[in-house]
């Protein structure tokens, strides 16, 4: 027994020194990788390109010491770069200019303090108002807006600034004073090459091996003789550690960098936040939100005395470490270790490098943060969603990352009015022989019970809903038909909440009710709901018991019981426009696990003749239900 017990931990000794070693090479790679990267997002930012290196050291370090991800990368990234270039431009001070090296870090410095209060104030669960597709628009307008800026680098020209309508005459401009084919050829083909074997060979660190080859062009071909912009190698230096000049805010820039620098912040927590989660899902890591913006406090801080701009977790960078199987923190630590050493004997290096093949790599990294599986999807699935993520993407490119900022904290808020005003909602009927009771919508064969209406609305009611709520219900007693109604029954199991104005509506209704001997209850809902009615007036439909446990009840109360008799033909109301759950928030069937395990392993049981198992159809697939029928069973068609 003792002799296998050390066999199981000789093996797991093993692995972890395979994991353990794993993560250092994987910590190398990021590290390379980092190089044009970092440096094209430091120049974007308005630094020179080795801040870019600076911003790679200490930040990385100090968010692996705290983060609760054991797999996430973090350093010099696209978001923050861009707006703090935004900003730079919009205030008129040059790239790369003793000013921008001066008032950078003093943005990075506040970003610090704003993360460090969101920290406190639990930030972190403020995300989850924050929709997929306001952040993937406003991600992918910084990414397009970012490869524009930097396409002249691609043919030989310089960078450029300004939002969409001034980027396209620009670029028109620069390719005609400055077009370079071999530029553009070595930009172009670094760009289809990374692609390519991102796609096919995601594990080739195809990122190192260009820039090596870039440098052997340098090197050994006349490449420079023909036009092509090689960098600027710096000099060798260490990162310059110093505190940020803090009496910047007390200049005109104060209320700007105040602005951006909570922007970021705000883009930083949400962007990094929602990432490392999705990341931590994946692998069963547990994510400590609160944790993690500490982390982003103490990189952001970090960051400032490095005189780098605003730090951000990577994405692109945190799928090249998932490919090659990243285990722990080690692969951070490693790659804040093997870019000291880059700084202090590999920067002459730099000074091999082509433009267009850098430009071409951050160009690639950019493009893999564009959403465009995302957007497809909303096209195909929600269109109201895929406007907001378009909306949000053109606020950025036609006003600024300030505006697009705006217009998805806006429209984040408007999608959720529109969504409850206009929530899933359907009129109950039941079927013969069955228990319960099904939407009149979605499942054949359901029959409305004679002198009863009952209702179901899904969602909280308040005041963007409770004009629609009311008008169906109007609708449902309007005509002949509405003369035969004794109760109006509504079904509140999804109701969590009522608001002071859908309170008065629902009273005035419950009262105009009962003076035409229409009784109204409210069924199905927690306790809750009744503590809010008698709180905002509506007493006396407590006290008058319109307010019952269950369906059943409310029917009794009115003297209509079981058997109950229904109606000849479904009522007009119950399918009219507006009234659908769409597959939503409806019963299951009352399908016993006999019949499941029955249908499951008998091939005598039909669906078309066994009223319980096509219910069950009908719950899983809606309209669709037709079409598996006819899949699964083709004979049975004919």
């Amino acid at each position: 027994m003792q002799g296998f017990r050390s066999k199981d931990k000789m093996i797991m000794m093993t692995r972890d020194i395979k994991d353990i070693s794993n993560d250092i090479f994987i910590g190398v790679i990021i590290a390379f990788v980092s190089i044009p990267i970092s440096m094209g997002y430091a120049m974007i930012a308005g630094l020179p390109a080795v801040y870019g290196l600076y911003g790679s050291v200490l930040p990385v370090f100090f968010f692996a010491c705290i983060s609760s991800s054991p797999r996430f990368v973090f350093g010099v990234d696209a978001a923050p770069a861009a707006i703090v270039g935004s900003m730079l431009t919009s205030l008129g001070i040059a790239g790369q200019s003793e000013e921008a090296i001066r008032i950078v870090p003093v943005i990075t410095v506040v970003t610090a303090l704003w993360l460090l209060l969101f920290a406190l104030l639990k930030a972190d669960r403020l995300t989850r108002f924050v929709s997929s597709p306001v952040m993937g628009g406003f991600i992918s307008g910084i990414g397009i807006e970012i490869i524009l800026m930097q396409s002249p680098k691609l043919f030989g020209g310089n960078a450029i600034h300004g939002e969409l309508t001034e980027l396209i005459p620009a670029i028109i401009n620069s390719a005609a004073k400055d077009f370079n084919i071999l530029s553009f050829i070595l930009g172009i083909t670094t760009i289809a090459i990374i692609l390519f074997f991102k796609k096919k060979a995601p594990r080739i660190p195809m990122t190192v091996i260009l820039m090596l080859a870039g440098a052997l062009l340098t090197v050994f071909t006349p490449i420079k003789d023909a036009g092509v912009r090689i960098m600027e190698a710096p000099a060798k230096s260490f990162i310059p550690f110093a505190l940020p000049d803090l009496s910047i805010l007390g200049g005109e820039e104060a209320s700007e960098i105040m602005i951006t620098s909570f922007t970021i912040a705000l883009v930083v927590t949400a962007e990094t936040l929602l990432a490392t989660r999705n990341i931590g899902f994946k692998h069963g890591d547990k994510i400590d939100g609160g944790r993690e913006i500490f982390a982003y406090t103490a990189a952001m801080a970090a960051a400032a005395v490095s005189g780098c701009c605003p730090v951000n977790g990577s994405v692109s960078r945190t799928g090249i470490a998932d490919q090659y199987k990243v285990k722990s923190r080690i692969m951070s630590f490693t790659a804040s270790a093997v870019m000291i050493l880059i700084l202090l004997f590999g920067t002459p290096l730099i000074g091999y490098l082509p433009v267009p093949i850098l430009t071409g790599i951050v160009v690639s990294a950019l493009m893999g943060i564009i959403e465009a599986d995302l957007a497809k999807k909303l096209y195909h699935v929600d269109r109201t969603e895929f406007i907001i993520f378009m909306a949000v993407l053109f606020s950025v490119l036609l006003f600024g990352t300030m505006s697009g900022v705006a217009a998805g904290v806006a429209l984040s808020f408007i999608t959720y009015i529109i969504r409850a005003s206009k929530p899933a909602k359907s009129f109950l009927g039941c079927i013969p022989g069955q228990e319960g009771f099904y939407p009149a919508d979605r499942y054949h064969g359901v029959k409305t019970i004679k002198g009863a209406v009952i209702y179901r609305f899904l969602a909280p009611l308040f005041f963007a809903n409770i004009q629609d709520f009311m008008k169906d219900i109007e609708n449902a007693l309007s005509g002949e038909k509405g003369k035969e109604i004794k109760t109006v029954i509504i079904d509140a199991g999804n109701i969590s909440s009522i608001d002071m104005t859908a309170a008065d509506h629902l009273l005035r209704m419950y009262e105009s009710l009962k003076a035409r001997g229409i009784k109204l209850f409210i069924t199905e809902h927690r306790g809750k709901l009744n503590d809010e009615l008698h709180e905002f007036g509506c007493g006396i439909m407590l006290s008058e018991w319109a307010a019952l446990p269950r369906i059943e009840n409310a029917l009794r109360s009115c003297g209509i019981k079981e058997p109950y008799e229904f109606d000849d033909e479904l009522p007009s109301y119950c399918i009219q426009d507006g009234i659908s759950t769409e597959g939503k928030g409806t019963s299951a069937p009352q399908l016993s696990v006999a019949v499941w395990e029955d249908f499951r392993s008998s091939k005598d049981i039909h669906p078309r003749e066994d009223r319980k198992v096509l219910a069950l159809f009908e719950w899983a697939f809606g309209k669709d239900a037709q079409n598996h029928l006819n899949e699964l069973f083709p004979d049975e068609e004919e």
